[in-house]
């Protein structure tokens, strides 16, 4: 029942969440941050109790699974399963989703009960895409995400909150309504060759099919998933939904929301259709290296500091889409340590912003500036999370990096190349938003209040998650290798001729490293 829980308790949370704040606005917050740390604990326990086996978890065995029928003269069933992969994820969501709640504490003020209900179904729905293997049952739980959020947008955003909260979800909804006539196609392929028409995600794995038919049902899902990582160009919707959010809306797009697209081309497109995703990677390599470049130079571009950051985002989901397409070993040990250390990193950097909105009621960088001298913790905390975001030697973030371009190396030296080149973007307009909002002259206003307690916890926590990683990822490796090793693809993308002789996915023994 452990996996039920996971997801049932948010879905309670922000119930009770709701439901008491008739009598204080402070229920719903320490409802939702009890919920959510349960969920913490849960999930910390499997990775406690699962270490010695974490490494040998594969596509056939679980961490823990439910399997119930739901539905089954149409072949839909309630499965739930989790191996290294979707705990790493679990956990993900847990941490940022503590993080996001203590953030806003003093942020929101108006209907703050159904604001925490909103966010713990979005947290619930996340939760339920990263433990679900019935298509049908994760669908539900892509959706369910969805509307929690949009309301998140629309009622607490900021100035162009409504235009952004609605260009947010036609761009999902339409994209998942591709996936879920995709879904159907694969649900009908495999009932017409082998009489068992089911959404199983262990029966669907190798379902025979024509490749035009496949590459048609596998790009249904990729495009899905390439809305919600984001890459170019379906990117558009990103700058405005992060910048027009509240703090804990920015926390959670950014570091969960994302992550899902991520999560669905490692776990869904490219296992359910190896051949075809192999067909398809030199394209998705070109639009990941793409995303890292267009994003890197537009966000050098903003003057808004929450817009700057969103299109980090789009530069940073990058170098995960590239890693995934390259598919070996190196780049999808990247591609996941980059997963983790994004969301941590820029949702930090997205809780300083609207730290900085609450103090100074701007985001426009050209009215900030000499902040650090009012404020050196807040400076300080900005500084930080800027060099994790640049690729910093030391953090997490040039782990996942260095993998992706070593893997991607091996495959195409040539992409690789240019994709390095956004390392050297991203310490141009980090190193600029640091100089913008903390450093220079000081403008003239009221002396602002440094981060208090409560929100250099969160500053701390977060810290040291990157430099853990940073420092020591072979926990992280360990929890994703095997999982890993069972969603590489068995074709290699074509090679560049310098390394045609070399393998696709070469053997990385990481107990050695």
């Amino acid at each position: 029942m452990i996996l039920i829980s996971l997801i049932l308790i948010p879905l309670i949370g922000g119930l009770l969440s709701w439901l008491f704040s008739r009598w204080s606005d402070k229920w719903p917050r320490w409802f939702s941050l009890i919920a959510v740390g349960i969920d913490l604990v849960l999930a910390f326990s499997l990775w406690i109790s699962n270490q010695g086996n974490l490494y040998f978890i594969g596509k056939e065995s679980w961490i823990a699974e439910v399997k119930m029928d739901w539905i089954p003269g149409l072949g839909i069933g309630f499965h739930l399963a989790m191996d290294g992969l979707s705990l790493l994820m679990v956990m993900l969501t847990a941490f940022l989703g503590i993080m996001s709640i203590a953030a806003s504490w003093t942020e929101i003020r108006e209907r703050v009960g159904f604001f925490h209900f909103n966010l713990m179904w979005s947290l619930a729905g996340i939760m339920g895409v990263f433990l679900s293997l019935d298509l049908f049952l994760f669908y539900f739980f892509w959706e369910l995400m969805l509307v929690p959020m949009y309301f998140l947008i629309a009622l607490w955003g900021h100035e162009r909150r409504i235009y952004a909260a609605v260009k947010f979800f036609i761009f999902t909804q339409l994209s998942g309504l591709l996936m879920l006539a995709a879904i159907l196609g694969l649900y009908f392929a495999h009932g017409q060759s082998t009489g068992t028409y089911t959404f199983d995600y262990g029966q669907l794995l190798g379902t025979t099919m024509g490749p035009t038919k496949a590459m048609f049902l596998m790009l249904g899902f990729v495009i899905a998933f390439l809305v919600k990582l984001p890459a170019v160009p379906f990117h558009t919707w990103l700058p405005d939904a992060h910048t027009e959010a509240p703090t804990a809306g920015s926390v959670i797009l950014a570091g969960l929301l994302l992550k899902t697209g991520a999560y669905g081309l490692l776990r869904f497109a490219v296992p359910l259709f190896p051949q075809a995703a192999a067909g398809f990677s030199n394209i998705a390599m070109v639009l990941g290296v793409i995303g890292i470049l267009y994003g890197a130079i537009l966000a050098f571009a903003q003057r808004d500091f929450k817009r700057l950051v969103a299109y980090t985002s789009v530069s940073h989901m990058g170098f995960v889409l590239l890693g995934v397409f390259a598919g070996n070993e190196l780049a999808l040990q990247g591609a996941v340590i980059q997963i983790i250390c994004h969301g941590v990193s820029t949702g930090a950097l997205f809780i300083i912003a609207g730290a900085l909105q609450e103090r100074i009621h701007t985001r426009d960088l050209g009215k900030m500036g000499g902040l650090w001298t009012v404020a050196p913790r807040l400076g300080g905390a900005g500084l930080f999370f800027a060099l994790a975001s640049l690729g910093l030697p030391g953090l997490g973030n040039f782990v996942g990096e260095f993998l992706v371009l070593a893997g991607t190396y091996a495959v195409n030296v040539v992409l690789a190349a240019v994709a390095t080149a956004g390392l050297v973007a991203a310490t141009l307009y980090s190193l600029w938003m640091v100089q913008g909002a903390f450093f220079g002259l000081r403008r003239e206003g009221p002396k602002i209040p440094d981060l208090g307690a409560r929100e250099m916890s969160v500053m701390l926590l977060m810290m040291v998650v990157i430099i853990w990683i940073g420092l020591y990822p072979r926990p992280i490796i360990k929890a994703a290798t095997r999982t890993v090793d069972a969603l590489k693809q068995p074709v290699a993308p074509l090679q560049s001729d310098h390394k045609a002789t070399q393998p696709a996915n070469p053997d990385v023994n990481y107990d050695s490293q």
